[in-house]
């Protein structure tokens, strides 16, 4: 697969994104597989660190979510380039491009990892959700016991059972909540950030179909991060002003040298 193959599956993905390159390196490279350069709209890949189009499209596609993040921000992308954002987009094309058969998701394909991940997910992920739900009722009997005996249940918690007392009470907000815990522990812990109830079941009902944490904090949860809020938005046009101000007063000192040395060259010129 050369790079104009390359971008040309990318485009598949989202045709509306302003223009980028693809650039194969011809290298290999220990640190990195791939590369996104946002001045230039660049997207370099160690072509020689793959064995297969499908490990070579992944990157391609990693790269390639950069390049919409940067492209599609109101704001400055911060330096800490995998935000949640970023992991938002980036799941989302790859799942684009598992539909469109033009990346091969080894961890469907292999058996060995279909097997592990129900597993994993079966005895463990869903298994911890269930407990933590179970001690979320047993921390809200004992919060009951608490205030039948004046007894401090911040102090209970911390003193006897060692377990902190923020924790403590976020395992009773999800017991009652009934949470589902079939989407894990965590990502039970997510839907119980989220303020609204309407919103709480969409969110619960986006990990059940398979949504990434990211994609569903990106989308549902009240606290993602401020993308474009009138706040930084001011903040930004501000410091563009000082930047054009500022690049306004060296231009006009160059244009005034290049008066100056023209006249030096050929003193005619300033009549």
């Amino acid at each position: 697969m050369n790079q104009e193959q390359v971008k040309e599956k990318l485009l598949e993905l989202d045709r509306g994104v302003e223009d980028f390159s693809v650039i194969f390196s011809g290298k290999a490279s220990k640190k990195v597989d791939g590369l996104y350069y946002p001045d230039r709209k660049e997207i370099i890949i160690h072509n020689k660190n793959f064995t297969d189009d499908s490990q070579l499209l992944y990157t391609a596609i990693h790269e390639f979510a950069h390049h919409l993040h940067h492209a599609r921000s109101s704001l400055p992308v911060s330096s800490r380039a995998h935000t949640n954002r970023f992991w938002d987009i980036f799941h989302r094309l790859l799942f684009r491009a598992e539909e469109k058969r033009i990346y091969v998701n080894l961890f469907k394909k292999d058996k060995r990892f279909v097997e592990l991940t129900k597993k994993i997910r079966g005895d463990y992920l869903v298994e911890n959700g269930r407990q933590m739900k179970e001690l979320g009722k047993l921390l809200e009997q004992a919060y009951a016991l608490c205030e039948e005996q004046k007894a401090n249940f911040d102090d209970y918690v911390d003193r006897e059972l060692l377990l902190h007392r923020t924790t403590a009470k976020l395992l009773m907000k999800i017991s009652s909540m009934n949470i589902n815990p079939a989407i894990g522990y965590e990502n039970m812990k997510t839907v119980a950030g989220i303020r609204d109830e309407s919103r709480r079941v969409q969110a619960q009902e986006a990990f059940v179909e398979g949504m990434t944490p990211d994609m569903v904090r990106s989308e549902f949860n009240a606290r993602k991060e401020p993308e474009e809020t009138l706040g930084l938005l001011m903040e930004e046009r501000e410091r563009i002003g000082r930047s054009i101000e500022t690049l306004t007063r060296k231009l006009t000192k160059i244009e005034q040298r290049i008066i100056e040395l023209k006249h030096e060259d050929d003193p005619r010129e300033m009549k």
